[in-house]
């Protein structure tokens, strides 16, 4: 497994949870990655993602201020830090590896998924 994520759950709207990455073959400090959420029935919609080229992080305007990027390159993870999550974050959320550097983020940037984990967010 190249990437797996981890931390999904069920919370409360006004809540918060944090996903974990675990990244191997890569190393998250040359690449491109990033995290996405896709809702039943809707597109693979990027909600953060590093640059490749100058570790900027973009986030769509949906989750800003809200879900904040990092990484641990010592130990190759990825997190994702939810907060005051709205039952319309809920969805399987992916971390990718690719070549991502500038601009919106979109799916087609990225060649590497891991298998995603489950949030679910009540209202």
């Amino acid at each position: 497994v190249q990437l797996q994520a981890s931390g999904g759950g069920l919370v409360q709207a006004g809540g918060s949870l944090r996903l974990s990455c675990a990244v191997s073959v890569y190393t998250v400090d040359v690449y491109g990655i990033g995290w996405f959420r896709q809702a039943p029935g809707k597109k693979r919609d990027a909600v953060s993602c590093i640059s490749a080229s100058d570790e900027s992080i973009w986030y769509p305007d949906s989750v800003q201020g809200r879900f904040t990027f990092s990484r641990d390159i010592e130990k190759n993870m990825v997190y994702l830090e939810m907060t005051d999550l709205k039952p319309e974050d809920t969805g399987v959320y992916y971390c990718a590896i690719g070549w991502f550097t500038s601009g919106i983020c979109t799916a087609e940037e990225f060649g590497r998924w891991g298998q995603g984990t489950l949030v679910t967010v009540s209202s």
